[in-house]
C-alpha cells in the first residue's frame, strides 16, 4: 500500500470528536481507526504497538545503531473536525492541477478568487471532495505520511536511533494531550504532522485565553419600564462595542492578536457572551485580559450597580520559550530542508497545537506541515506532490548523521 491509498483508507473511517461528550475518546468510532492504524503498524514492522484506554496509539521502531542517537517521536491526531461531515467522505484525485476553478458538485466550486493558495498548487497532484464534506486531511494526512515515513525507514539501509510514533484522539475538541503518556512515550523532542503548506515550520503558537461574561438585567413590562428597565441584550452590545475595534480575527493577522466573540445567548434578564482571546506575546495576552476587566468596570459605574461580571480562564501557552531552549530540534528539520533543496520558512501559528501542550510536559514538539489546506471545510484538499515531499523530510530527519 503507497502513501496515497493509505490516506484514502483512512479518510474512510468517519472520526469526528465531539466537544459536548464526556468519555475518552469523545466518540468510540474513533477507536476504529486506532484498532486499524495498531494492525497496520504491526504489519509493516514497528514494535510495542498499542491502543491504550485512552484511545492513543503508540509504537516503535527500534534503533539500527548503537551510536547515542536522540530518541524522536512522530505526532498526528486521528479525529476530524465536528464543522463539516466526516461520513461517507468521496474524494477525488486531481492529476496535475491547472490552476483553475475546481468544480467539486454541480452546487459548490472551490474559485481561486475565494482561496489563492490554489495559485501555489499548479502542476501539483491533489485530492479534493465532492463538496458535501470535509476531506480529513486534518490529520489524517499527517498519519499517512508517518505510516509512509516508518514503512520505508523499517524497510530501508537508513542508519537511525530509536524513533515513536503515536496517534492520539481529540485533538479538535482541544483534548489530544490530556491523557498523553510523556514518559512512556520516552522522547527527547518529536514533531506533531499537523500543519499545512509543507514549506513552512511552525515552532510559535498564540497563548490562550477565554472569557465568559455574564450580564444581569432588569426585566419589567415594557408598558411600565420607562426608567426602570435594564435589558441586558443591550448592555451586552454595549460590552461588546466599548472592547478595542481592530483587535478581532478579520482585522488581524501574523503577530496580531484578537479577541472572538463565539456566543451570544440571552433575554432582557440574562445575557451570556463568551470570547476566546489570543495572542502571542503572553503580556499582550494579559493587557487583553485586563480590556475585558476595564470594560465591565466602566459599565458596572456607569449604572451604579453589578450588572457585569467577567470570568477569565487561561489556556494553552506558547511554546516558542520552551523550543528555543533545545535548538537541536530546530536545527534537525532546517538540515534536512537544506540536504534536500526544499525551501522553508517559520510562520507563527494563528491557533493551538497539541506540541504546545506537549513541550510544556517536557517533549519538545514543533509542527511540520501535511500537504493540507482549508481545514474543517467542503474546500479542504491535499496536495500529494507535497505529502510525498514530506515523506523525504522526515526520513532526511530521523537518519543518523
Amino acid at each position: 500500500m503507497d502513501l496515497v491509498k493509505r490516506f484514502l483508507k483512512y479518510v474512510s473511517f468517519d472520526t469526528q470528536s465531539d466537544e459536548n461528550s464526556n468519555t475518552t475518546p469523545s466518540t468510540s468510532k474513533q477507536l476504529l481507526l486506532g484498532k486499524y492504524l495498531v494492525n497496520e503498524l504491526k504489519s509493516i514492522g514497528c514494535s510495542d504497538v498499542v491502543l491504550d484506554q485512552y484511545g492513543i496509539v503508540y509504537a516503535t521502531i527500534n534503533a539500527t545503531c548503537d551510536n547515542k542517537l536522540p530518541t524522536i517521536g512522530l505526532i498526528a491526531h486521528m479525529d476530524t473536525s465536528s464543522d463539516c461531515s466526516g461520513a461517507n467522505i468521496k474524494p477525488r484525485i486531481i492529476t496535475s492541477y491547472d490552476g483553475n476553478d475546481i468544480i467539486l458538485n454541480e452546487n459548490v466550486i472551490m474559485k481561486v478568487s475565494d482561496f489563492p493558495t490554489l495559485k501555489n498548487n499548479i502542476n501539483e497532484d491533489l485530492i479534493v471532495t465532492d463538496g458535501n464534506t470535509l476531506l480529513g486531511a486534518d490529520d489524517k494526512a499527517g498519519i499517512a505520511i508517518i505510516v509512509e515515513s516508518a514503512y520505508r525507514l523499517i524497510n530501508s539501509k537508513f542508519k537511525h536511533g530509536t524513533i515513536k510514533i503515536a496517534f492520539t484522539p481529540d485533538e479538535e475538541v482541544g483534548r489530544g494531550t490530556e491523557n498523553f503518556d510523556v514518559k512512556y512515550f520516552n522522547c527527547d523532542y518529536a514533531y506533531t504532522l499537523d500543519g499545512g503548506d509543507i514549506h513552512v515550520i511552525e515552532y510559535e503558537n498564540f497563548n490562550a485565553a477565554s472569557a465568559k461574561v455574564i450580564i444581569k438585567g432588569i426585566n419589567i413590562h415594557p408598558g411600565s419600564a420607562k426608567d426602570k428597565m435594564i435589558n441586558s441584550i443591550l448592555l451586552a452590545k454595549e460590552f461588546d462595542d466599548l472592547l478595542p475595534k481592530n483587535e478581532l480575527p478579520n482585522k488581524t493577522e501574523k503577530y496580531e492578536g484578537f479577541h472572538h466573540l463565539t456566543d451570544f445567548n440571552g433575554d432582557v434578564e440574562q445575557t451570556i457572551l463568551k470570547y476566546i482571546i489570543r495572542n502571542h506575546d503572553e503580556n499582550i495576552l494579559n493587557r487583553q485580559i485586563n480590556d475585558f476587566i476595564e470594560v465591565a468596570s466602566i459599565i458596572n459605574n456607569k449604572y451604579r450597580q453589578e450588572f457585569v461580571h467577567v470570568e477569565i480562564v487561561k489556556g494553552y501557552k506558547n511554546m516558542k520559550e520552551i523550543i528555543l531552549k533545545h535548538p537541536e530540534v530546530l536545527d534537525k528539520v532546517t538540515s534536512a530542508y537544506q540536504n534536500l533543496k526544499i525551501s522553508y520558512n517559520y510562520e507563527p501559528i494563528r491557533g493551538g497545537t497539541d506540541g504546545a501542550n506537549l513541550s510544556f510536559l517536557g517533549l519538545p514538539c514543533p509542527n511540520l506541515g501535511n500537504g493540507g489546506y482549508n481545514f474543517h471545510g467542503r474546500y479542504e484538499y491535499v496536495s500529494i506532490t507535497q505529502m510525498r515531499q514530506m515523506v523525504k523530510i522526515i526520513l532526511e530527519i530521523l537518519k543518523a548523521k
